[in-house]
Formats: C-alpha cells, sequence, structure tokens
C-alpha cells in the first residue's frame, strides 16, 4: 500500500468529486471550530475549578511550614518578658510589614514566577542560569541540548545590558566557582532548614501539654517530641502520596482555627492591637528599646520562615493557584493570628512563654493541640520532602555523593525518598531538640539559616532579572534595594545571637558544603582528566576495521563521561586485553540543567567510524527531576534507539551523498512505532533529523520531497541495513558486557597539605561510601567488567 502526502488528491478524481470533497472538508471544518469553541468555554470553567481545586492542595504541602510560626514567633521576641505593651505593638507591626515584604510581595509576586517549568529552589535557578549563561563548571553540554523542548531560553542584543552580565560572568572560572558556592551555601543552608524546622516545629506543638498541666517536667515534653520526630522520620519511605490527601485538610482548618481564635482575642482583649498596621510604630519600637529591641528581630523574623520552603515546594502546583492560597487564606489568617496574640499579651504579659496555648479559649483547648502537632508534622514533611528534592538536585549537577534516591509516587515526578539522608536529619533533629530543649536558642539558630537562604534568593534573583526576564535596571536596583535592606537588617539582628543557638545551622551547613564542594572539585577534576586523555579519531581509524584486535561476539558498553570522542577507558582495555567485542557502543549518562528530558528526546546516538567497525556513541541526557527507576530498562531503551538510528542511516543514505553522518530523530512516540513497524512504510520528509560528522553534530532539515513513499511490496528494506540489524541482534543475544571505569584519583606529592586531605582522604572515603554507577543503572554484576586507572591531581 503506497502513502500519499497529506492534502493530496488523487489525479483519477473528476471535479464534482473534488468540490464534494472541498465542500465536506469545510463542513467538517466549521463543526470542528465550533466544537473548538464550546470546549473553550468548557475548559475555562473547569479551569477555573481545577485551579481552586489546586490552591486548596498546596495549603499543605507549600504553606504548612509558615503557617506554623505563630507557635513560637512571639516567645522568641520577648524571650526575657514583656516591660511595656507598647513593644507588642511595635513587634506586630513589625510581623505585618514583614509578611506583607517578604512572602506576600517578594516570594508569592516575584520570585514564584522565576521557577523552572514550575520547578522551585534554589538549584532552579542556578539550572536558569546555566541555561542562559555558559557558567556551568562542568563543560559537556553540546548545542544539540538547547534542540531539546525543555530546554527553554531567551536571547538578547549583543549590546544590551544583559549580553555584558552574561560575557562578565563567563569570562574568569573564579566567578562560575563564586556563583556555585553560593548556590551551595543556599543549598547547605535549607538542609539545615530539614533539621530545625520538625525540631521547633514540634517542640513548640508539644510544649502546649505544660500549659494545661503546669506541674509537668520539661523533659517529659521533649521525650514527647522525640518520639513524634522518630515516627516522622520512620514513615518517610512511604512517601506523601499515600497520607499526602491529608494535608490539605489539616492545614486549612490550622489556619481557619488560628485565624478564628485571632479574631476572638481582638473582640475580648483589646482591639487597639490593630494600630499597628501604621508603619510609625515599627519607627518608635526600633528607637525606644535600644539593642534589646534590635536583637528582638531575630525572633519577629521567625513570623516568615517557611517562606524559603514555599519556593523549593512549588513544584507541583502552577504559580496562580499559589498566589490564590496566600492571598485569601494564608495571609489573611496569620494577621488575625497574630493580632490576636498581641491582644492577649497585652493583658497578660507574663503569659509570653507558650503565648499561642494560653490564648486559646478553654473549651477547645484539647482539639487545638491535636489540630496544632497535626499541623505541625505536616510543616515537617513539607520541609523534609524539600530537602531531599533538593539534594537530588544537587546530586544530579555532581555537587552530592551518588546516595539512593526511591522514587515513592507513580503520578508526581518530584516525590521521592532518599534514605542514608533521611536517618541523618532524624539523627541531628534528635540531637538539637534533646540538646538545647529549648524553643528559643533553636529558634535563633532557624533564623540564621532562613535569613542567609533569602540573601542567596536575592542574589540569584537579581541575575534572573537581567540574564532571563531582562528587566529594565529601574527595577532591578527597586528590588535589590528593598530586598537587601529588609533581610541585612534581619541578619544584622542575627549576629547578635550566634552565640546563642544561632552557630548550629552554620557547623552544619559547613559540614555539608565542604563536603559538596570536595565532590563536586573531584568529579571535574575527573572530567578534565577524561577531556585531556581522550583517544584521538585518527587513532581508531587506523587500527582498520578488527581495530587491531580480536572481535568476539557479544556488544560492549564502555560507559564514559565524555559526550565526545573516545575515552581513555577504551584504549587503557585494549591495551591491557587485546579483544573487544563485535560492537562497541561508548555510553555517556549527562544531566542537562533542565527539570526533565522526555523519554522520546532521551537518546543521542550517532556511528563512530565506518560501519564495518560496528562502533557507536549513545548520549543518555537526563534532567534533575528525572530518575533511572529500577521498572525502567535502560539497556532495552538504549537498544531501541540504536537499532532505530541504523533503519534511520538506511533511509537516508539515498536522502543525502554524504559518506560518514549519523542522526538523531525527535520525534514522537508515534512516529518512533511507526519506524520499528515491520513494514517498513515511513515518509523520510516527515522525519526531524541530525546529521553530523565524526565528532561533532550539526542539526540540518532532512531533504523533502525525497522518497515521499516507501512501498512495503516491491522495494523492501536496504538489503545492507536488514544485515547490520540482523548482525547487531545476534551479538545482543551472544551477550553485553558493560565496562565501567574505576577511577583513582590521587594528589601530586607536590601539592598542598590541604589538597592532599581533601583528595586523599574526604574525596576517596566520600567514593568508597557512595553508590556505584553500575548499582544507578541496576547492571547485573555477571555481565560487569570493571577497568581500573589512576590519575593525579
Amino acid at each position: 500500500m503506497e502513502m500519499t502526502s497529506r492534502g493530496e488528491i488523487d489525479e483519477g478524481d473528476s471535479s464534482k468529486g473534488s468540490m464534494w470533497v472541498l465542500d465536506q472538508r469545510l463542513d467538517q471544518s466549521m463543526d470542528e471550530e465550533a466544537g473548538r469553541l464550546r470546549n473553550m468555554y468548557r475548559e475555562k470553567k473547569f479551569s477555573t475549578i481545577l485551579l481552586l481545586r489546586l490552591a486548596f492542595q498546596s495549603l499543605g504541602v507549600v504553606y504548612g511550614d509558615l503557617g506554623t510560626s505563630p507557635l513560637y514567633v512571639f516567645y522568641n521576641t520577648f524571650p526575657n518578658g514583656i516591660k511595656d505593651s507598647e513593644d507588642v505593638v511595635g513587634a506586630l507591626s513589625l510581623i505585618i510589614y514583614s509578611l506583607t515584604l517578604v512572602p506576600l510581595l517578594k516570594y508569592v509576586f516575584i520570585v514564584c514566577r522565576a521557577n523552572d517549568n514550575g520547578q522551585g529552589g534554589t538549584f532552579a535557578l542556578y539550572s536558569l542560569l546555566c541555561r542562559h549563561a555558559k557558567i556551568k563548571t562542568i563543560p559537556n553540554q553540546h548545542r544539540t541540548d538547547e534542540d531539546l523542548t525543555t530546554y527553554s531560553r531567551s536571547t538578547f542584543h549583543e549590546k544590551s545590558f544583559a549580553a555584558k552580565t552574561k560575557r562578565w560572568l563567563e569570562r574568569h572560572a573564579s566567578r562560575k566557582n563564586a556563583l556555585l558556592i553560593l548556590v551551595l551555601v543556599g543549598t547547605c543552608m535549607v538542609i539545615g532548614d530539614g533539621i530545625l524546622t520538625p525540631a521547633i516545629s514540634v517542640l513548640s506543638a508539644a510544649g502546649g501539654i505544660k500549659v494545661d498541666h503546669p506541674s509537668v517536667n520539661n523533659g517529659v515534653v521533649v521525650v514527647v517530641a522525640v518520639v513524634i520526630l522518630v515516627g516522622l522520620f520512620s514513615m518517610q519511605h512511604y512517601g506523601t502520596d499515600k497520607v499526602g490527601w491529608l494535608f490539605a485538610p489539616v492545614v486549612l482548618l490550622w489556619f481557619l482555627l488560628i485565624g478564628g481564635i485571632g479574631i476572638f482575642n481582638i473582640c475580648k482583649y483589646d482591639s487597639s492591637v490593630l494600630k499597628a498596621f501604621s508603619p510609625v510604630y515599627i519607627y518608635r519600637y526600633l528607637g525606644r528599646g535600644g539593642k534589646d529591641n534590635w536583637t528582638s528581630l531575630g525572633g519577629i523574623m521567625l513570623s516568615i520562615t517557611g517562606t524559603e520552603a514555599l519556593f523549593a515546594d512549588l513544584a507541583h502546583f502552577p504559580v496562580a493557584a499559589v498566589q490564590i492560597a496566600f492571598t485569601v487564606v494564608v495571609f489573611p489568617c496569620l494577621l488575625s493570628a497574630y493580632c490576636g496574640q498581641a491582644a492577649y499579651l497585652i493583658s497578660n504579659k507574663d503569659h509570653v512563654v507558650n503565648a499561642f496555648y494560653h490564648s486559646i479559649p478553654d473549651s477547645i483547648y484539647w482539639p487545638v493541640f491535636i489540630v496544632a502537632t497535626a499541623a505541625a508534622i505536616v510543616a515537617s514533611q513539607a520541609t523534609i520532602s524539600a530537602t531531599f528534592s533538593i539534594i537530588k538536585q544537587a546530586l544530579a549537577l555532581g555537587c552530592f555523593p551518588r546516595v539512593k534516591v526511591v522514587h515513592t509516587s507513580k503520578k508526581f515526578l518530584g516525590q521521592i525518598y532518599v534514605p542514608d539522608i533521611n536517618w541523618i536529619l532524624m539523627l541531628l533533629c534528635i540531637a538539637v531538640t534533646a540538646g538545647f530543649k529549648n524553643q528559643s536558642q533553636i529558634g535563633n539558630a532557624y533564623g540564621t539559616a532562613v535569613v542567609i537562604v533569602m540573601l542567596v534568593t536575592t542574589m540569584l534573583m537579581i541575575l534572573i532579572m537581567i540574564l532571563v526576564w531582562r528587566c529594565h535596571w529601574i527595577l532591578v536596583l527597586l528590588f535589590t534595594g528593598l530586598s537587601l535592606v529588609v533581610e541585612f537588617t534581619y541578619f544584622s539582628a542575627m549576629l547578635f545571637k550566634v552565640d546563642q543557638g544561632g552557630w548550629v545551622p552554620l557547623v552544619i551547613a559547613a559540614a555539608f558544603l565542604i563536603i559538596m564542594y570536595i565532590w563536586h572539585y573531584g568529579t571535574v577534576k575527573r572530567y578534565e582528566f577524561e577531556m585531556h586523555s581522550k583517544v584521538s579519531m585518527a587513532w581508531i581509524l587506523g587500527l582498520g576495521p578488527s581495530l587491531g584486535l580480536v572481535r568476539v561476539p557479544g556488544i560492549g558498553l564502555v560507559y564514559t563521561e565524555l559526550a565526545n570522542g573516545v575515552p581513555h577507558i577504551f584504549s587503557h582495555f585494549i591495551t591491557n586485553l587485546p579483544a573487544i567485542h563485535s560492537v562497541v557502543v561508548f555510553v555517556c549518562v549527562k544531566y542537562l540543567p533542565v527539570y526533565t528530558v522526555p523519554e522520546e528526546e532521551r537518546f543521542l546516538v550517532k556511528r563512530i567510524g565506518p560501519k564495518s567497525f560496528h562502533m557507536f556513541r549513545c548520549v543518555a541526557r537526563y534532567g534533575y527531576k528525572d530518575l533511572h527507576k529500577k521498572d525502567d530498562d535502560f539497556e532495552k531503551k538504549l537498544f531501541d534507539s540504536l537499532f532505530l538510528f541504523v533503519r534511520l542511516e538506511s533511509m537516508m543514505e539515498g536522502c543525502s551523498d554524504s559518506d560518514e553522518y549519523s542522526f538523531y530523530g525527535q520525534q514522537t512516540q508515534q512516529s518512533r512505532d511507526a519506524l520499528l513497524n515491520n513494514n517498513g512504510n515511513t515518509a523520510c520528509s516527515d522525519i526531524d533529523l541530525t546529521i553530523s560528522s565524526v565528532d561533532s553534530i550539526v542539526p540540518v532539515k532532512s531533504p523533502t520531497h525525497a522518497h515521499n513513499t516507501i512501498q512495503s511490496s516491491g522495494q523492501g528494506s536496504n538489503p545492507t541495513e536488514a544485515d547490520e540489524l540482523e548482525f547487531l541482534n545476534s551479538c545482543r543475544d551472544a551477550g553485553v558486557v558493560h565496562i565501567m571505569g574505576n577511577t583513582v584519583v590521587r594528589a601530586r606529592r607536590e601539592s598542598r597539605f590541604y589538597r592532599k586531605i581533601a583528595i586523599d582522604y574526604v574525596y576517596a572515603f566520600l567514593r568508597k561510601i557512595c553508590r556505584e554507577n553500575s548499582v544507578i543503572f541496576n547492571v547485573p554484576h555477571e555481565s560487569l567488567l570493571n577497568v581500573g586507572q589512576v590519575f593525579f591531581v
């Protein structure tokens, strides 16, 4: 059966028949247009309902941390008691404007728009910048990567301020490293949040026991908090998908309760606290109290903790849903809760410890206590999940040792569980809770971590506004000025509390920063070694069809970090063992600064040398959210792409006069299925191909009008193609061997002592305890071959 091009009318059609066909198509198009308009109206109604539903769901995932802040803010603001009622009003005024400027204006309406295809967090901002400027420290990107559908980026004029900023960043490696360190600092502080949020939230919630039973020892509260934390971290392997449906109702009930209690307390105790909406009281508060009131900013700053988690947990909700949830529910309820607590404290200054629980009416005390404990667990869960997500992103960008990552949901790409990190977080969280036994010191530590994350986000947002959004410099200055004034004010206050618990996140962040930077340094040096020691193509071509070796049956998959060139591991292998498989495939697995790579665009295949060599390269590309799951057959997908490549290559021989070329098809799944069908009916002009030379890949348009139809009878498949496919299948049946390099990195004798410690001890230890690549790719031990090599840095 012959395939005709779309819209083509057979020559045998009469004029009447042609007019009938045109009339039918016109009627059909009019019906389709009317149906499209009806569907648009239905979709608009449905999208509004869907948006409201997503806004409801976002409460449980995004706002749990921010919503539990009323549990501990006033106590951390006035740890030594309240001296003057005016101080309460001044503190309340600071809380009101902090919530307005930072979560509402900065994050919800500005920073959330800087997401990377819906992904939020420090590494998402960094990935977005890596696509707009060549600042990635591992230069393994290729221009064909920019053709990915998820590789969205904007262009700008060469003489624009954005172009000048881009060139300034790219000019020196030190600037790229400085930006990476800034990102790592922010990442480490988010990990610190994952430790401190459960500690302070659960401990504050459990503190409600003492309010109703004052005789209870503080140690009992700590034990209850530790038991809850152990249960929380022990349940992480189930994932949030199974219990996530509970999160939104719990948090919504929590917000409605604290908002209602706040309104009740305002009416009952002192409605004059509403004068705190005037910023005049901020000036009076800071001018009256001196250093004590200035340092109290560290406690007030806790009212906006959870804002950084808001951005990190953005992944599964549209920005509009997050904005609706905050403006309609979160913001008004928080304002009511803080105003109500302030009204209560003006009349009960001695109840500042556990002020929230003291302000609850007796009739609903225990129901509120239960909801508060549940809300604290939900808030902790959101922060722990954000920590897992950011560890996965750091791992994908070569900034964290390879750890086990478990995908806990089939519906949501971002819901993961990292066992090793989970137990480390649990131990550190219990140590902080049991060690301090005090909300005030944990609050000081928490505030330090949060303000540093906010400062890092501001720095990255400046570059986003210049390079990605191309904002006018006045807008950039306005955003920078307002953000830095607020955040540096809080940061200066936190400096006074470093010795009162603020040192904890600094120590935790320093430990993780050392681990991450040393691992990244070793990864970069390994890549540079591979680049400098790769084998030239001339050497391969000079070996001849047999490569000067014994070609044994089977397929050898040689894993390498190089996206082009022949790796040193190959020459090292054949020098020591003069035999190689009949088919050799160099496999490069690399991560790109995108959140995901679609399955149909994942593999890039090309041929190395003449056909008689039977050597190929396959580049598997992943985004920082993609996972190698055990139910994914990596090897099968690789061979499917290889066979598809051979079909495309044979088909294009009639479309091009080039002798050495290779192809990469970015087709839909339907076109792939069509190519893999046995009937061979494929139109050459309907496929987007990439033709490349031996060392470079240059996208070109496939020739049009060449072989518009391919008949299954008469012509059949190219005999060369059939022979090679049969040869590949027979080699695959003979056995597949995975050849991986086991590279040992050592410091040179003349290296400085700190480099020797970093490489010979820290990096070597991390390499020893981290997961092997063979485990990540699910390579069976019986078909694994490790090739060892040593290099010095």
